[in-house]
């Protein structure tokens, strides 16, 4: 891990742990395995200010290109659940692949469950929407 922890800002944080609490998806095997990990993740993550993110780090909006472990390059922006869009490439990050990525960095490889097992993903690119400027909130 590029940083040697996760990093979130602390208003995304907020934002996560109030989505997470009100979503629909607790009953999912996929999703609770992320929530599960992501939770183990989260007890050593680093908390920062919203200016002090890295650049190169994935938080709420941010656009992430992945290799994963079947050879397929992927551009994803991860956005707040009722934005998401996969034909779009906007993916949830209440999804499991959401998830998994929040609060890495690029060059960073991440083992994680998917409904298809668990698959290696590598951060291949990380780009931040102009929306940063301003405070996300679920």
């Amino acid at each position: 891990m590029k940083y040697g922890n996760l990093i979130l800002c602390k208003d995304e944080y907020n934002s996560l742990m109030r989505a997470i609490s009100i979503s629909t998806n607790n009953g999912d095997k996929t999703y609770k395995s992320s929530l599960d990990k992501l939770r183990v993740e989260l007890k050593s993550a680093r908390m920062v200010d919203h200016d002090d993110v890295p650049k190169d780090v994935i938080r709420f909006n941010s656009f992430v290109t992945i290799y994963t472990s079947f050879n397929v390059e992927r551009c994803y922006q991860i956005v707040v659940p009722e934005k998401s869009n996969i034909q779009q490439n906007r993916i949830s990050i209440l999804s499991p692949m959401g998830l998994a990525l929040l609060g890495y960095a690029n060059g960073d490889s991440i083992m994680w469950q998917f409904p298809s097992g668990v698959n290696e993903i590598k951060i291949i690119g990380v780009a931040q929407q102009e929306i940063h400027l301003k405070k996300v909130t679920i």
